[in-house]
């Protein structure tokens, strides 16, 4: 294992952590009566061999289910035998959680103590404020005598080491919660950015301005399904795995610090695990591979529209924008699928839209034809490709649309 110095927290972090979102019995909020013994002898064996491979950081939330309750039969134990990391130190075990904030910030308060009975630990070395999608959001959190302030207090008492924040907002609304300084600010970062979703790079770059540890959500599932590609983006990535790519286009930049594997089972950390070798060997293996990805999506789209179809469109809550279309994503989904077959991707994604409340905001593009000419000319007169962005988007439609997904959880 490899481990980077994981922002200001000082902590030595592992290039992999082991993400607790795929492993739990349930999504509900259930207690641990519904557990069956295979599901979490299958758990145990999961971590055991994170640990065995040196992935040393443990992180979950209350959001997932039994998720806490489960590891909760199993951390306590670990810590005894690797005591908190403290700054620096690979052998320690870290362990994560997170809790969204409340307008109520004694009931943000109560639900970090109740994570803590179910995990059965009296203090998590990192706590994350889960979800800051949106400013108001973001507001809960760094108000006075909001919950970031909350979480300060419950360090003061030794309940939790260094506090964060994860999110799906947008890349503005990043950059503003990393650069805060309200309450201390936060410590460390959870967010989107793979090789498909370079956009937040601005965001990892104002992170890494601020000494804050950032820390890369799900780039095996968010970051196109990998775990089961298409055989075209296996061909596009030979002689690597998409897995393997992607996670090495990741960790060639310094200023990503962890990547998330969110493991189902132990043997979820073998193809991970070989991209390590080949790190030495970046520059012989990526570039060939990264320039067939970009003639594939220049062959499928042209380069022009590959390089700035996001340029001009409104966010999809702008005021000028046409019913709430999150064009953007719609957009970068029908790409995805036209240059790469991440069709099925495209289609968990963009049937979110509208079903994922802030997590995944905005809608996809089936009301089209309910809205006038004029209002949509008025909506896209700033792109490039005004005069097409209607028939990309009614395509994507076509291409993607289907039947509602409803968000298992929040990661």
């Amino acid at each position: 294992m490899q481990y980077r110095r994981f922002g200001r927290t000082d902590l030595s972090m592992p290039v992999f952590s082991c993400g607790g979102m795929r492993y739990q019995q349930t999504w509900d909020d259930a207690a641990l009566d519904v557990v069956e013994k295979e599901n979490q002898r299958n758990l145990r064996a999961t971590i055991d061999r994170a640990m065995e491979l040196g992935v040393t950081h443990i992180e979950t939330a209350r959001g997932y289910g039994t998720s806490e309750r489960q590891l909760g039969l199993v951390l306590p134990e670990l810590r005894e035998k690797r005591p908190v990391a403290a700054q620096g130190g690979p052998e320690g075990l870290i362990v994560q959680t997170k809790i969204a904030p409340h307008k109520d910030p004694k009931e943000f308060r109560r639900q970090v103590l109740d994570s803590l009975e179910r995990l059965r630990m009296d203090r998590v070395d990192l706590l994350g404020l889960h979800g800051i999608n949106t400013h108001e959001i973001l507001w809960h959190a760094v108000r006075p005598g909001g919950c970031l302030e909350v979480a300060r207090q419950l360090q003061k008492e030794g309940r939790c080491g260094h506090v964060g924040f994860s999110t799906h907002g947008s890349t503005d609304l990043i950059v503003d919660a990393v650069t805060c300084e309200l309450a201390g600010g936060f410590d460390y970062v959870n967010l989107h950015w793979y090789y498909i979703n370079q956009w937040n790079w601005p965001a990892v770059e104002a992170a890494t301005k601020h000494d804050v540890g950032v820390f890369i959500i799900s780039p095996n599932d968010k970051g196109g399904m990998l775990y089961k590609p298409p055989a075209k983006l296996v061909e596009l990535c030979e002689p690597l795995h998409p897995i393997v790519f992607n996670s090495l286009f990741c960790l060639q930049r310094p200023e990503v610090h962890t990547l998330s594997l969110g493991a189902s089972q132990p043997s979820d950390f073998d193809l991970q695990m070989s991209a390590l070798p080949l790190l030495e060997r970046l520059d012989e293996v990526l570039p060939p591979i990264l320039a067939r990805l970009r003639q594939a999506m220049v062959e499928a789209v042209g380069e022009d529209a590959a390089d700035r179809f996001r340029e001009g469109l409104p966010a999809w809550d702008d005021g000028d924008n046409a019913g709430y279309i999150n064009a953007p994503i719609v957009l970068w989904l029908r790409h995805l699928a036209l240059a790469y077959d991440l069709t099925e991707y495209g289609k968990m994604r963009y049937n979110l839209l509208g079903n994922g409340g802030h997590w995944f905001s905005g809608l996809g593009a089936a009301h089209l034809d309910t809205m006038t000419a004029e209002r949509l000319e008025k909506a896209y007169k700033k792109s490039p490709f005004a005069d097409q962005i209607v028939d990309w988007l009614r395509d994507a439609h076509l291409m993607l649309g289907g039947a509602e997904v409803e968000r298992l959880g929040r990661d």
